[in-house]
């Protein structure tokens, strides 16, 4: 199977103090060494998941000109419909070879990030498709705070210290579809390696072979789940807020086996980001004469906008 470990989130939200400790231990030594750990216990139920998986195969099997009213122009494809190709890795020309959605945060109680970030689509074709989405968001971003909160208490940081800075933050819910490949794809694969921007990202979907982690040894090792698990990984802001302490692991989703070349491929990660204030300097207890300083100061919001340049979705 999986060179994944495997954690449970019920441990941390128990009443048992052993448990909680035992959670905390777990994922801290996950993160710090592969950067990935697979979680049962979330808060997702199976009929939301059954659910969501009928809307976004109903959304991509819409006539392409359909989907096409839904790619919003002019916002680096934060909301709505991203056609296929369109997004790179860094550092590579090739398109990869999904396409996918974007729902964002349901903002509560701040003008101010109402009108930072952009508004939800709503598929007119497909009622229930919003709603599945929506539930599905906040089940997702309250998985996250939780762990969040375990990875505060390994970082001897207070137990809290990230809910302030994710309650509205710019976190993203993207279906991807990696449609049937018809031909051989010329030098891409359907996401080619890369490490995320953000905190941290709970992942459905990876289920069957494709998505690969890069352990440090330089090994590709395949990532794969149990049916009722998230794979978690570390992203980008994370490592350099904790300097490189909690490791944001390069992965991939590598084509299929040509026999398997007919057959679509969903994922479903959930992004968690911050609100764009929040500073992503080395946390002073991360910095020693051993691991010295390793990043600039820097901003989420100024850090997403770098990244999003890189990947070919905002032009400098």
């Amino acid at each position: 199977m999986s060179a994944i470990p495997s954690v449970d989130l019920q441990d941390f939200v128990s009443s048992d103090p052993q448990k909680k400790e035992k959670f905390i231990k777990e994922i801290g030594a996950a993160f710090e060494n592969i950067g990935f750990v697979a979680l049962s216990g979330h808060f997702l139920s199976d009929e939301l998941v059954e659910n969501l998986y009928a809307e976004i195969k109903k959304f991509f099997e819409l006539p392409q000109a359909t989907k096409d009213k839904y790619e919003i122009e002019g916002i680096g494809g934060q909301r709505g419909y991203t056609s296929f190709g369109k997004e790179h890795a860094k550092g590579r020309k090739e398109g990869d070879l999904k396409e996918f959605w974007h729902f964002g945060q349901y903002v509560e109680d701040d003008a101010k990030l109402e009108e930072e970030y952009p508004d939800n689509v709503s598929v007119d074709e497909l009622p229930n498709f919003n709603e599945v989405g929506k539930e599905t968001y906040k089940m997702l971003e309250k998985t996250a705070k939780y762990v969040l909160r375990a990875l505060a208490i390994h970082l001897n940081l207070e137990e809290t210290y990230f809910d302030d800075y994710i309650k509205n933050g710019n976190s993203i819910l993207r279906p991807i579809h990696y449609p049937p490949i018809t031909s051989e794809p010329k030098n891409a694969v359907r996401a080619a390696a890369h490490g995320d921007i953000n905190l941290i990202t709970l992942l459905m979907g990876a289920h069957g072979r494709g998505l690969q982690v890069k352990n440090h040894e330089g090994e590709w090792v395949d990532a794969i789940a149990k049916p009722d698990q998230l794979m978690i990984n570390v992203g980008d802001m994370l490592s350099r807020l904790t300097n490189n302490k909690l490791k944001s692991t390069i992965h991939q989703v590598v084509n299929p086996p040509k026999e398997l070349w007919g057959t679509s491929r969903y994922s479903i990660p959930f992004f968690m980001h911050p609100i764009s204030e929040m500073p992503l300097n080395c946390l002073d207890n991360c910095v020693d004469k051993d691991n010295p300083k390793q990043f600039t100061d820097i901003t989420a919001g100024e850090f997403l906008h770098e990244r999003l340049i890189e990947l070919g979705l905002i032009k400098a």
